[in-house]
């Protein structure tokens, strides 16, 4: 018997720009936008890719939202396309 996964939280579909900073100083801030978000987590698409379990501050523009997030998976979506799930760790402000 096949058992569908369902997410515990409502995603709300919004478009936002962000900035997608590694903890590592040496990379480039990486800008994206956002395809829904939920109180807990979010889907980014960006042009480059990101690895499973890396760690990133994510910053909302406009807006004031900062976060610590871990990716938790990175899906290719076309040439210079990538649909990111980001599991928000610690996150404070609005997105708008």
């Amino acid at each position: 018997m096949q058992t569908l996964a369902k997410r515990l939280e409502d995603r709300i579909p919004l478009t936002v720009r962000v900035d997608l900073r590694s903890l590592n100083v040496r990379e480039r801030v990486q800008e994206a936008l956002t395809e829904n978000v939920s109180i807990h987590g979010v889907r980014v698409v960006s042009s480059r890719p990101w690895k499973p379990n890396e760690r990133l501050n994510l910053h909302s523009l406009p807006g004031d939202l900062r976060a610590r997030a871990r990716v938790i998976y990175c899906e290719p979506l076309g040439v210079n396309s990538f649909a990111i799930g980001l599991q928000l760790l610690a996150a404070a402000g609005n997105w708008n």
